[in-house]
């Protein structure tokens, strides 16, 4: 067991829950957002604006997601180089193979062709053929293997919740909401989860509320100690900033994680918000304004998941549409957050201070 013990250390493979659900997942999210996401973006803008060039542009990125959250995710393993670009073939395989539920699959598949990949880099005088060969051999018999029961329990798992959600719009719009919005403040990736399991529909813009939620609120309930930097910084950036604040006095996350109750069944209930862009979109909230963005090209172009999932068509969003989005996404999260956190104050469950964060 110490030679065992002493190999994986040498070789840098971790059997760690962090590195695998936190580091892994987060750099997964990452990569469908440098592909997918901002591909579907620009091929939106293209598509509005009359510009081909851009539509073939998005079209590009948009196909290379497999890949690149594959490579991804061999980056946050800390993969070398022969194993790091194997992993693009594994990806696309594993995607291929995982059908609807493609990126839970390359997610599982990845982790362990780039572990195995890292076992065997660097063993032989001809590492330059063999890494390769057993990363994307090893990761194209996985995917045989994961990928397909992996995708079709991920696409069941969606179904049910987008399914539900049109069933029971009001309590799972608050289930939904709270908790994609505390996955999105957690060290994991909401962005990743949502991708996986295909929300779209209601379900997507109950998990755009919540993300929102966490977003706006936080920023604008620690405006007096971040000021305009922190503003920016949680509104546009991620929540996740206040991890360690919350770990201190989990009290902080009392007023935006209530106010994520309340806008997620005003999203499904009233205003019927649904978030028929790619899946990611749901889990982004306002970061890089992705969450609303995602909104926005579902309601020009439905995504591929959103046809499949929950049977969405193109619509000419009315006033009502947009003012439901601005609420949402804005208004609702920064009003409710900041009421909510005033009795808080006045009790001492949130002190001056509790929210600063070092930027």
């Amino acid at each position: 067991m110490e030679k065992v013990r002493v190999f994986l250390q040498r070789k840098n493979i971790i059997f760690s829950a962090k590195r695998y659900f936190i580091d892994a997942m987060s750099a997964m999210a990452q990569g469908l957002f440098c592909s997918l996401l901002i591909g579907t973006i620009i091929k939106t803008l293209g598509q509005q604006f009359g510009l081909p060039f851009m539509v073939e542009m998005g079209g590009y990125a948009s196909a290379m997601s497999a890949p690149a959250m594959a490579v991804a995710i061999g980056s946050a393993l800390q993969a070398p180089p022969l194993v790091l670009f194997s992993l693009a073939a594994v990806g696309q395989a594993a995607n291929a193979m995982g059908g609807s539920g493609g990126p839970l699959a390359v997610f599982f598949v990845a982790i362990l062709a780039a572990e195995i990949g890292k076992a065997i880099s660097k063993e032989t005088k001809v590492d330059i053929l063999v890494t390769p060969f057993v990363t994307i051999f090893a990761g194209v018999c996985l995917s045989y293997v994961i990928a397909p029961p992996v995708g079709t329990a991920a696409h069941a798992f969606g179904t049910l919740i987008n399914t539900t959600t049109q069933l029971q719009p009001f309590w799972m719009g608050i289930a939904v909401s709270v908790l994609v919005g505390i996955a999105l403040t957690l060290p994991i990736s909401s962005a990743a989860i949502c991708a996986s399991f295909g929300l779209v529909g209601l379900a997507g813009g109950a998990a755009v509320a919540g993300c929102c939620a966490q977003m706006v609120g936080f920023a604008v309930m620690s405006f007096k100690e971040n000021r305009w930097n922190g503003l920016v910084s949680q509104g546009l950036g991620t929540s996740m900033l206040q991890m360690g604040n919350i770990v201190r006095n989990p009290r902080v996350w009392i007023p935006p994680t209530l106010a994520s109750a309340i806008t997620g069944p005003i999203a499904t209930c009233l205003f019927r918000l649904q978030m028929n862009g790619d899946a990611i979109n749901s889990g982004m909230g306002t970061c890089g304004l992705c969450g609303p963005l995602g909104v926005w090209t579902g309601w020009m172009a439905p995504s591929e998941k959103a046809v499949e999932m929950v049977g969405a068509t193109a619509i000419t969003p009315t006033a009502m549409d947009w003012i439901g989005l601005a609420l949402i996404c804005v208004v609702l999260p920064a009003l409710l957050t900041w009421l909510i956190a005033i009795p808080l104050r006045k009790w001492g469950w949130i002190k001056d201070g509790d929210l600063k964060l070092d930027l």
